[in-house]
This record gives C-alpha cells, structure tokens and sequence, in this order.
C-alpha cells in the first residue's frame, strides 16, 4: 500500500513539473535559511554544556547605578572573594578568585625560545579546579598551585612552548613572564573538548601575584575598586539555594557602599551570573573579548526570521495545491468512487507533500553550506558545515521536514479529500466555484512580509549612511595612531618615538597623548560642582592630551585656554557639561573648581561638543586634561599622528619606517596601528550587519513571493485560455487583455502595501529611538518600497500573461 502511494505520489508530482518545482524552489529557500539559522542557535545555546557540575557553577559579577544610568562589569571588588571564604557558608562548595594577565612575552628558560604576547593567562588558586573539573594530563589538583612561582599548561601551551618533549618531561621545567616572573611548569591539564567560554591555557599561581604582579589589581584589595581583570567564580553546594547566596551579596554590596555616594544615588550590586549566561550576554565580555557574539534576542530575531521564510514557502505550497484542487476534482471522484475513503486520500496528498519536502530538503542541504560561505563574516568562527552532522541538528531537520510536511500539505489535502464523487462525476465542481479567498489571504500574507522587509531595508540603509557620513566633530581625515606596550613604563622611550617620527618625512603631526577622540575605551570619574548653595554630582568622562593634540583632531575651544602642561590637573570641560550645571555661557564657568577625592581642580577653558562614540549614542559630559600620573600609572601612552601626504600609496613606506622605529624601542612586542576612520566604522558594524542581513532578507521574501505569485498566474491564466480566445475575437488588444489578467493580483499587492506601510512605519520609529542622532522616516521610502513591489510584480505577472495573450484564439478555444 505505502509503495503503491509513493509510487502514484512521484508520478502527481513529476506530472506537474513548474508548480512542483516553484514548490521545492520556495520552500528549499526557506528551510536552508531555517537550516543556517537553526545551526547559529544551537552553536551559540550549547556552550559550556558539558561541565559536570554547570548548573552549579555561577560568575559573579558588578553592576552599578547613578543618576547617570546602569553601568556593568565582569570584574569584582579583590576582597570579596575572601569575604565569601571567612563567611564558611555551607551553600557554596568552592570560592575560586581569578586575575586576567596579560603578558608581554614569555620565555622557556632552557631554550631561551621566546613568545610573544600569550593569550588567555591567569592568576589562579587551587580552587579554580574545583570548580571546573579538568582531566589532569600530568599532575593533580591538589598541590599544582599551592606554592608560589608555578604554572598549570594545558596540553595545547604545552606543546607550544615545549615542541620536542613528552609531557611527563615538561613537569619542572621553567618559563619566564616579562623577563622577570619566574615560573615552573607543575601540571598539566587537557584542554576543553566541548564550545566554552573558559578559554585559559596558563594558570599561574595566585601566589606568585604576591611577589610579583602583572595585572594591577591582584594586590590592590580595595573595596571601592572594581578592575575587570579581577573575576570571581562560586560553585554551589548540592541543592543549596542560589537564592541564599545572591542575599549575601546583597549584604555585602550594601555594607560596603561609601555613604556620601549613596547619598548622591550611585549604589553598587553584585550578581550571580549562570555559567550558561555567559555567552549571551551583552553586558559582560567572555575572556576572549569576542566581539563577534550575539546575545539572546539578536537569536531570538534570528529564529523569528527563519520562522517567516519558512512561512512563506509553505504558504506557496498551500496556495498552488488548493488551485490546483478542481483539475484533480475528477481523480479524486474515481478515487472515491472505488472506495478510496477520506483519510487514505490524505495520505496520499500528504506523501506527495513530503516527496516534495524531501527533494527540497535534499536542495537546502547544499545550499546551507553555500549561505555559511557567503556569510562567515557574520557567523562565528567555530561554526562550520560540519556542525550539520550532529545528531541534533539531523534531528532537528528531520523534525522540521515533517512539520513542514504537515503544515504545507494538511490543508490542501483535506480541501481536495472533501469534494463528493456524485458532483464530481457529474461536473457540478466548476472552476467558478472556487473562490480562492483563502489564497487571496495568503497572497497578501506574503507580499505584506515582503513590503515590510523592503521599507526597513531602505530605511536601515537611509540611518545608516546618515550616522555613517555625519560629522563626528573632529578631523579623521589621513590620521592614524597606535598604543605604546602597556607593561613598558619608559617614559624615555615614548618621548624618542615622538621624536624619530617628527623627522620622518612623511609623516605631519605627531603627538604623545591619551586615547583619541572617539574609542571603545572610557574613562570616567565622579565629580562634584560647587557654587554657593548649589551643589551638582555627575559623572565626567576623561580625555587626555594637550594642546597638539587639540590641533591635530581640530577641537575647538569656545573660552579660556588649554591646560599649562601635562603635569597640571587642569580641566577644559564641553558644552555638554554645562548643560548639565544649567549654565549657558561658556565663560560663565571658567575659574569655577571641580572637586574631586575633596581636592578642588580648576576649570580652564570650555570645548566644543563632539561625539566620542557612535552616533547612536548622544555626546556625554567630558572634561580634558593633562596626564597628571607618571610611570605605570601615566595615560600618555597612544602616540597620534597624520600623515603629510593624500596619496595613499604614499603611505605603506611611511609606516615601514614607523614599523622599524618600534622595532628597535620595542622589539618584544608586534607593531599594530589604527586609521581613525576605521576606529569610527568599527562603531557601526552591528547596524552594517543588520542592513546586510536585511537586504538578503528582504531578496529571499521576495523571490519566494514571487514564486508563489508567478504560480498562480499560470494556473490562472490557464483556466482563462477559453476566455482569453473569446475576448481576442470579440477584439480586446494586448493591452486590454494583460489588465484583465493582472488586476486581481495587484490589488493584492496594493492591499498588502496598506497593511504593510503602518506596520513598517511603527517597527522604525521604535528601532529609531535607539539612536541619540537619527534620520527622518521620509515618504518617499514608502513610496518607493511600494513602486518597486508593484513593477516587480508586474514583471512577473507579464512574463505569463502576455505569452497567454499571443496564443492564437483559435487553439484557445480548440484547448478547451
């Protein structure tokens, strides 16, 4: 029976070629869009899944509140950690306190053989492996970071920094951090087989950061002090509360707020972040600082728009077997009348709908692994075609092959299983009876999808090329800068780059100053405005530099003057502050005193506004000011630069001379520079993303509407070919003729643009309000996205009516 259904199935299918193909064409558009997304989804939920113990393992994390906003960090207060320790608190199983470092070379002792700038190294206690359970190569938990000056390799920093010697011969063996950090290798551990954020390869022991510390805050056991390279991980008791341990922070957070800054609304939290959270969560960077990660909603707009493609295509499948009901009218009467009941006639419907699926399954199998080539910009670089062989993922598809099968088929087949064999026979089920409103439904569905999709793609590109070509308040033009090593404190050596690069001829201005003007880097600190009874705590986010740096981005200061020196603290403060106070002349201000850790400081001058991120966000409070700390502590280290020559082929033996210049001052670290043009539109990658994604969007709904639509037009226009012969006799022209057969169709168009139209609109203006400098929401977006939908429209339907329009009346009226 099943062979006799599959076999008449496959001969239906193969007998109606175009509407079996537009069929598998729609629905492979949408299931290998559905495949890449699924595959996207799963990559991103399934990381540290693995660990043991995972739902028991938590971070702990900082946020913060003042009247400014909500701030967030990753990193904890240092004392914190042994205050949980002391606390003996039978909900926590492991306390496990971690420092980032980041070194600038490391040596192996023996062969003297030096690597450069390792990732992922970190102070660590023994009881980081209790709460992360790793499998021990060689060596135990126990005593591998008891002593200080020793270090835990995974296998793969092992064999990186020992190539020629079995593991066992590593143990004992010595590497140096910096020149000066001594280190003995006494475990190693096999790294971590599964996706993860827990990305360290170096464990140094905490111990050793006593001595000797390279990350700035091991030592630093202040309460008031949170420094992200300061983490904290907590493993929880069997069946302890979590709900316990997040009151305990709670306490602790509060207990240890400063009064006078609670007084002024700036409070302190911490939280227990799940292990699983990690990875999808935007407010906390992992420790690979990869800013390539989604978060949950960017997935959960990814799976909505998976969901729509795969909508389409089925609503494609619906729309042309429910048309195609009455040419199989007589079949089914035949069928029905050799006792055929209902529920076999379904089946049979069914597995021609699952013939179908399966061949456009088979379709979207090979084009999946074409949209991972074509978007590996934009999906992570751990996510290969061969993730598509995972059990889950082949369930999955196979899952969603059935319920595409269901969803597309079911309707059809039981519109086609209800007509009597008694009508049929007899030819009572006449093609004016089928009204197709549902398909009318349908068909707007789809176009009000596509409609959609076009007007945001418009307007996405239309803010983007607005924030993209605006300006930013400052020159970007020829102007590039790069970071000096931050482990390297000469000051000498920063001031003899400046002045090697001063004569080298292609190079114009050169300057030795903090950050530049627009950055991913903040700094911010609190200040206090004092005058008289009126009394303003704010947050002022800092720039550092002096007066040739004021030159080189062409700032422009409104009154009084520049900072004397970098020696003096000095504030020239922006407009955007003295909004703030609620003062309106900028020589109002100047003279007046900051005051900040009960020191005053004098306001010496006020500076234009000009955005020190992305256009997305408004310009905040800023004050400028010298580099008042000295050695380690200075932020004089970018050196700023512009480049005397417009021809940029010019340029690579400029930086090749720059390039030798750091290779003799800093020969231990790798020359890296930054164009300010490409700082800026690095500040627009997650929203050139979305116009791509967007735009490939809105050209899949499209085509797969179309699909649809050209479909309908052949079945239409074949049940007309006695109509279209009648009225070619009677005299209607081509003209005439083509507007018959298309008015029905654009008016569904037109209808799915009214619908559409609100919807896009109120979509954009909450999308908008994301942005502190937006564009206008202009008519002509609209105007254009609907021109477009009808020509396109047009274009199909013409491709069919005007080949039916041209047949000669005759063989229409033969056809018949």
């Amino acid at each position: 029976m099943l062979r006799n259904y599959l076999k008449i199935a496959f001969r239906n299918v193969w007998k109606n070629k175009v509407f079996s193909l537009i069929n598998i064409l729609g629905l492979s558009i949408g299931l290998s869009a559905a495949f890449v997304i699924g595959a996207m989804v799963f990559y991103d939920l399934t990381f540290d899944k693995f660990h043991p113990d995972g739902d028991k393992i938590y971070r702990v994390t900082t946020s913060f509140k003042s009247p400014d906003g909500d701030f967030y960090n990753a990193g904890v207060t240092v004392p914190l950690a042994q205050a949980l320790v002391d606390l003996k608190m039978n909900e926590l199983n492991a306390v496990a306190p971690i420092f980032t470092a980041f070194p600038l070379h490391v040596q192996n002792k023996v062969t003297g053989h030096l690597f450069k700038d390792p990732e992922f190294v970190a102070y660590a206690s023994p009881s980081y492996f209790k709460v992360f359970d790793y499998q021990w190569l060689v060596g135990n938990s126990d005593n591998a970071l008891t002593e200080p000056n020793r270090v835990v390799l995974s296998r793969q920093r092992a064999k990186k920094y020992f190539p020629d010697q079995a593991l066992q011969n590593i143990i004992g063996n010595s590497v140096v951090y910096n020149d000066t950090i001594l280190a003995t290798v006494s475990g190693i551990v096999e790294n971590f087989k599964g996706r993860t954020d827990i990305v360290f390869e170096e464990f140094i022991s905490l111990k050793t950061a006593a001595i000797q510390d390279m990350t700035n805050a091991v030592n630093e056991a202040n309460w008031n002090n949170t420094n992200s390279a300061s983490q904290l991980f907590v493993k929880l008791s069997q069946g302890a509360d979590p709900v316990k341990v997040q009151e305990t922070l709670s306490r602790i957070a509060k207990e240890h707020d400063e009064p006078e800054m609670v007084a002024i609304g700036r409070t302190s939290a911490y939280h227990l972040q799940p292990l699983a959270d990690i990875h999808l969560n935007p407010n906390y960077h992992t420790f690979d600082f990869d800013d390539s990660r989604t978060s949950l909603s960017a997935l959960k707009s990814l799976l909505i728009l998976a969901v729509i493609l795969v909508l389409l295509g089925c609503i494609n499948f619906i729309n042309l077997n429910t048309a195609q009901a009455i040419q199989r009218a007589k079949e089914i009467g035949i069928r029905k009348t050799l006792g055929s009941s209902r529920k076999q006639l379904v089946l049979q419907f069914l597995g021609e709908t699952f013939i179908l699926s399966l061949a456009a399954a088979t379709l979207s199998f090979f084009l999946s692994k074409w949209l991972l080539a074509q978007f590996s910009d934009f999906i992570p670089k751990g996510l290969t075609f061969e993730l598509f062989y995972n059990p889950w993922i082949i369930m999955g598809i196979i899952l969603m092959l059935f319920l595409v099968t269901v969803l597309s088929g079911f309707y059809p087949a039981i519109v086609m299983s209800k007509y009597k064999p008694v009508s049929v026979l007899k030819q009572r089920v006449l093609p004016s009876s089928d009204k197709g409103s549902l398909r009318k439904y349908l068909t707007v569905f789809q176009f009000v999808i596509a409609q959609v999709f076009i007007i945001a793609t418009l307007m996405v590109g239309k803010q983007l090329n607005y924030i993209m070509k605006k300006d930013m308040g400052f020159k970007t033009e020829a102007i590039a800068y790069f970071r000096t090593p931050w482990r390297d404190t000469s000051a000498v050596k920063r001031t003899r780059f400046v002045r090697q690069m001063e004569e080298l001829p292609g190079v114009d201005q050169v300057v030795l100053s903090g950050n530049p003007p627009a950055s991913f880097s903040t700094m911010s600190m609190g200040v206090k405005f004092v005058e008289g009874d009126k009394e303003v705590n704010s947050n002022l986010q800092l720039m550092y530099g002096n007066a040739r740096y004021f030159q080189l981005y062409d700032l422009k200061l409104v009154a009084g003057r520049m900072p004397l020196n970098d020696s003096i603290r000095e504030f020239v403060v922006n407009r955007s502050y003295l909004k703030v106070l609620g003062i309106t002349e900028p020589e109002d201000i100047v003279g007046k005193n900051l005051k900040v850790d009960d020191e005053n400081l004098p306001i010496v001058g006020v500076m234009d506004d000009f955005n020190q991120h992305s256009l997305k966000y408004g310009v905040a409070p800023m004050g400028f000011t010298g580099g008042s700390y000295r050695g380690r502590w200075t932020q004089f280290k970018t050196i700023h630069f512009k480049l005397s020559s417009k021809n940029t082929g010019d340029w690579p033996a400029t930086f090749s001379k720059i390039e030798t210049i750091w290779n003799k001052l800093y020969p231990s670290s790798d020359f890296e520079y930054t164009f300010m043009d490409d700082t800026v539109k690095r500040f627009y990658e997650s929203e050139q993303k979305t116009s791509i994604l967007l735009q490939w969007a809105t050209g899949l709904a499209i085509l797969i509407s179309c699909l649809g639509l050209f479909g309908l037009v052949i079945h239409t226009t074949e049940r007309r070919t006695k109509e279209i012969g009648i009225r070619k006799v009677l005299g209607a022209n081509l003209i005439q003729l083509n507007f018959l057969l298309s008015k029905d169709f654009l008016k569904l168009v037109l209808i799915a643009f009214v619908i559409a139209a609100p919807l896009a609109w109120y979509g954009l203006y909450i999308w908008l309000q994301e942005f502190a400098n937006k564009t206008e929401i202009s008519w002509w977006i609209f105007a254009i996205s609907g021109l477009a939908m009808v020509l396109v429209s047009l274009m199909i339907m013409m491709v069919k009516t005007v080949n039916s329009a041209n047949i000669n009346p005759v063989k229409s009226l033969r056809a018949e």
